[in-house]
């Protein structure tokens, strides 16, 4: 694949396409910008053994900025203000910087920083997820807290998609085919490519009646770092060290009258490094967890129903990881969750899981998790 003639045919089709639209005067050059967020408040209990765990916390607050420019692009820029408390920085930090030409249903561009197009459960919103998190596949293997050891990027890269919808319904009421494909650095969020080699990601669903999603979902690429190695005789060499990403992902989805029903399986192929990227680790450190094996997939079957109209849900998810794709690494979550909308704007979630970890020695213990979301 020649990705620099594909990039700079995408650049040229927009600086076109933008041009054209700049001769219509009756366009307004950009709508008024939109600012909007939402804070999320925990408390979290655990009982895992010798590392029990009783505290608050700020889990996010966002803040998103978007608007559209000269009608048929439209941009988002987003940030979580409060850092990250799973070890990135304490600092705010850019998690989507992306523009979008949106003038034809069926193409569409866009370009920037933003979610990759790998798995439904990535594409989601933290808000509709409500669990403790999102899936243990959608942290390990979507670019969370990636198992390859990259920087924690929320499931986010820097590069190019386009999507596009197909074969409307004869109502016209839902589309029967969705496409999503791009191409990215592969090095995470906030980050420039270090091989000058690309990951591809898309994926393709179909939808054959209102409310039910089919789909696909495939990745390949990979992460490299540069740093000094240790050679086998003791001395040190400057290097550089890619490792192989290749990823695929099937998923079902299906919503009727308020009810949701949703499963993924997402397997996994490739190494990753010893140590994971983040506020104190430099990315320098090329040493290689074999021990972990090349292999890593990832199952989860959840649904959300209504008890109380629009208002009041019970939900529950059997969450699977297996971090060498056997039995023996398996980590599996039984979560059972009360939601309760008492205003758009105020949302209240409470959490029992089960959990069992196969890599523990005392492998059974209790989360109790409970989250307040105020929307803005």
């Amino acid at each position: 694949m020649n990705t620099p003639k594909i990039l700079a045919a995408t650049i040229a089709a927009t600086t076109l396409l933008a041009a054209q639209a700049a001769d219509n005067d009756k366009t307004p050059l950009f709508t008024t910008p939109k600012l909007n967020g939402f804070f999320i408040g925990q408390y979290q209990y655990s009982s895992q053994k010798n590392s029990e765990t009783n505290t608050f916390n700020v889990r996010m607050l966002r803040l998103t900025l978007s608007g559209r420019i000269l009608n048929d692009f439209a941009y988002s820029l987003q940030v979580q203000a409060n850092g990250n408390t799973e070890k990135l920085g304490d600092s705010p930090r850019l998690l989507d910087a992306s523009l979008e030409w949106q003038k034809l249903p069926y193409l569409r561009i866009k370009g920037g920083q933003f979610k990759l197009p790998f798995t439904f459960d990535n594409a989601s919103n933290p808000i509709d997820i409500g669990f403790t998190n999102f899936s243990q596949g959608r942290q390990k293997l979507v670019g969370a807290s990636d198992r390859i050891g990259s920087r924690a990027s929320n499931g986010r890269d820097i590069g190019v998609q386009i999507q596009g919808d197909l074969l409307k319904s004869k109502n016209n009421n839902h589309t029967r085919l969705h496409y999503q494909v791009g191409v990215f650095n592969g090095q995470g969020t906030n980050t420039k490519d270090v091989d000058n080699q690309k990951d591809i990601v898309g994926g393709i669903w179909l939808s054959p009646t209102k409310g039910l999603r089919l789909g696909a979902f495939g990745w390949t690429g990979s992460y490299t770092r540069e740093g000094t190695l240790t050679l086998t005789n003791g001395n040190t060499t400057d290097a550089t060290v890619k490792l192989k990403r290749n990823r695929y992902a099937f998923g079902a989805e299906y919503t009727f009258k308020d009810h949701l029903f949703r499963s993924e399986y997402i397997h996994s192929t490739g190494y990753g490094f010893k140590t994971t990227a983040n506020k104190d680790n430099s990315e320098t450190d090329l040493t290689i967890n074999t021990n972990a094996g090349n292999k890593a997939d990832a199952f989860y079957l959840m649904a959300s129903i209504p008890f109380v109209k629009q208002k009041a849900y019970i939900r529950a998810r059997y969450d699977l990881y297996r971090a060498r794709a056997d039995w023996a690494t398996s980590k599996t979550q039984y979560e059972l969750q009360i939601k309760y909308i008492l205003h758009q704007h105020l949302i209240f979630f409470v959490e029992y899981a089960l959990v069992n970890d196969r890599t523990l020695a005392h492998t059974d213990y209790s989360l109790i998790d409970t989250q307040l979301v105020v929307r803005f």
